[in-house]
């Protein structure tokens, strides 16, 4: 670990002969001295911190760079200013290549505390100049330099940077360490049963599913649930004109093709019939008694739109499990009875509501009629998986329209006891609408919400246009062709959805997904092909490769070579940065950094060099291979985040 034992056993003789310098009281200077000895021992506890870390962390975990360099300017500030509380520590890439590699500019801010804590003036220069003398020993860091007004350049080693590319090709991407396991819950997706999935929960499907596969990729014990509107009194009118359409249901299996049209007719002789109207109450009522001909009325319109909802969900790869509405039905009461056995219940024209404090709308957990509401279900659902479930990390994945909701259920949560948010985090990742071209909600031309299936259609079709155009049907077997259509079409849908910060409405435009130049999955999924295909038209397998990873040195020589390795090691500090703020276009925007860094690398190193006459292949150089090899591994776990799936051919 960095070396660290050596300086351990030195720095702790030290240590010792200072303390032995007090003891025989030859002190040229005693607070200098302490102040020596404050500084060994800081340094002593990082390089101790340091080295049990590395033997703790799997040899496997990719190093976040950005966190090495963290823990060591940490610990250079603390023997450089040992008494300051929670110094500001800021270590970021830098911009331009002048600038060194990263840059630690915590500097300014320390001199800001000085002058405001000690009414000490300290110019930030002076302060960058301490923090770098007392830079422990490690292996990340070839030299700092001093800019401008404080800055710290920071220039890493390449031996360090080529030991850990050639780790990632041996041992393949992995996470970074996470420490202890916990347990996440993403709630996300969260269709209604009898109706259809519309553009309006592609977002949350979209985000949820890759926010699950993060967490996954990163350690985390992971459940994903699928919140469905399965349970109302909606339930009653369309119960009831099952009954009328299909008197028979009990033994013969409806055909209810079109569930989105039974609904409407339901809705529209609920809205027109009295006679109707009342007996849909009471269907409600019989439902929610669990009689045994209304429960399988129920489980059959629930199906009917499971298989549907499963279409859906086949296309774009995801995977969840339902438990809707009705599964916290029976636990309401309970949390009724719990709220107002805390005194925190108020009577309201006949309704049970919950004030939150800094909420100016209460809950309404049961309404004057007895019955329950989105807030009672949302309150159970909330408990059981804090209390069941045991999560320790809760995410909603749901528009931004339900914010101040959301916020209340928190609330509500913490008040009555549930959960201590410094100890559980319980967030509401939310996210915009999707816009049309006009930059208006996204709806067909007769003004309806687009249907989920007829998206996903046009998507395919689209796809399988561009392809054609770009003549793909000529160079590739009908099954190759199938697979890049697949992979275009729902590729470039998620893409478009993730590239775009999800706090933000997006515009939905099938040309600009397509496009094959810019920031798109076509863009991408292109330029993966064509460098997985570098090696294999130089005739060098995976086996070779694999061989060359464990043998070869992979040479950083060329500025460009230098720029695409460190670009490729930052990919552990852009999935930490997503694991904490939940923002996956950062991933999308690396992807594209990376891939426009391999072509400038590719444009100005020769990976095979070949006879210009002959066109034989005259010399390989394979850690310029690796590197490809390195970039190409790196793109598909960030692919398999998204949830994309890249082909060999294209």
């Amino acid at each position: 670990c960095w070396g660290c034992e050596n300086e351990i056993k030195l720095l702790t003789a030290e240590i010792e002969r200072l303390k032995n310098f007090g003891c025989l009281g030859v002190s040229p200077s005693l607070e200098g001295l302490r102040d020596e000895n404050a500084k060994l021992k800081y340094r002593l506890n990082f390089l101790k911190k340091s080295l049990q870390e590395e033997r703790s962390k799997s040899t496997k975990s990719m190093i976040n760079i950005n966190s090495c360099l963290q823990e060591i300017f940490g610990a250079a500030i603390q023997a450089a200013y040992p008494d300051l509380e929670n110094p500001p520590l800021v270590v970021t890439p830098s911009q331009q290549p002048k600038f060194g590699d990263y840059q630690c500019n915590s500097a300014m801010g320390i001199s800001q505390i000085l002058l405001k804590t000690r009414e000490q003036k300290v110019s930030p220069r002076e302060i960058a100049e301490k923090i770098a003398k007392n830079i422990p020993a490690n292996e990340c860091i070839e030299k700092v330099e001093i800019a401008g007004p404080g800055f710290i350049n920071v220039h890493l080693r390449k031996d360090f940077v080529s030991k850990q590319l050639s780790s990632l090709l041996i041992s393949g991407v992995q996470p970074p360490a996470i420490g202890k396991r916990k347990k996440v819950v993403v709630d996300f997706s969260s269709p209604n049963i009898a109706k259809e999935m519309h553009v309006g929960h592609l977002r949350s499907t979209i985000i949820g599913e890759s926010m699950c596969r993060l967490f996954e990729f990163a350690g985390y014990d992971v459940l994903r649930l699928n919140h469905l509107g399965d349970w109302g009194t909606q339930f009653g009118m369309l119960i009831a004109h099952l009954q009328d359409k299909f008197p028979d249901y009990l033994t013969v299996s409806p055909p209810i093709g079109d569930l989105q049209a039974f609904y409407k007719e339901s809705k529209r002789r609920f809205d027109t019939e009295e006679e109707f109207k009342k007996r849909a109450y009471q269907c409600v009522v019989l439902l929610q008694s669990k009689n045994p001909d209304f429960i399988k009325a129920w489980n059959l319109i629930c199906d009917v739109s499971r298989r549907e909802f499963q279409k859906i969900y086949n296309c774009l790869d995801i995977t969840i499990i339902e438990r809707g509405e009705s599964f916290y039905h029976e636990m309401m009461k309970d949390i009724v009875k719990e709220f107002e056995d805390k005194g925190f219940v108020q009577v309201d024209d006949g309704r049970k509501v919950v004030f939150v404090p800094g909420f100016p709308v209460p809950l309404t957990i049961m309404k004057s009629d007895g019955g329950y509401t989105y807030d009672t279900s949302d309150l159970a659902a909330l408990k059981h998986r804090l209390c069941e479930e045991k999560a320790d990390i809760l995410i909603y994945v749901v528009d931004s329209g339900q914010s101040v909701h959301f916020q209340t259920v928190f609330a509500a949560g913490q008040m009555i006891g549930w959960y201590d948010p410094k100890v559980t985090r319980v967030a509401h990742a939310a996210f915009g609408v999707v816009l049309g071209e006009d930059k208006k909600k996204f709806k067909t031309r007769s003004g309806d919400t687009v249907r989920l299936i007829d998206l996903l259609e046009e998507g395919l079709k689209r796809a399988m246009d561009k392809l054609k155009d770009k003549e793909r049907d000529k160079v590739l077997t009908p099954e190759e062709l199938k697979a890049a259509q697949t992979s275009v079409a729902f590729g470039c849908i998620k893409y478009a959805d993730l590239s775009h910060n999800r706090l933000n409405d997006y515009v939905f435009s099938f040309d600009k997904m397509l496009d094959d130049r810019g920031n798109t999955a076509a863009y991408l999924l292109y330029a993966f092909t064509r460098i997985r295909a570098i090696a294999r038209l130089a005739n060098i397998d995976e086996q070779m490769l694999r061989k060359a990873a464990r043998e070869e040195v992979l040479i950083l020589d060329h500025e460009k070579e230098w720029k695409l390795g460190k670009c490729i090691l930052r990919f552990p500090e852009i999935l930490q940065k997503i694991l904490e703020d939940l923002l996956l276009h950062t991933l999308c925007d690396y992807l594209y950094e990376l891939a426009t860094t391999f072509t400038e690398f590719y444009d100005s190193c020769y990976c095979v060099e070949k006879d210009r006459q002959t066109g034989q292949i005259v010399k390989v150089n394979m850690w310029r291979l690796l590197l490809c090899e390195a970039t190409a591994t790196v793109m598909a776990k960030g692919f398999d985040i998204l949830g994309i799936k890249p082909v060999q051919r294209m």
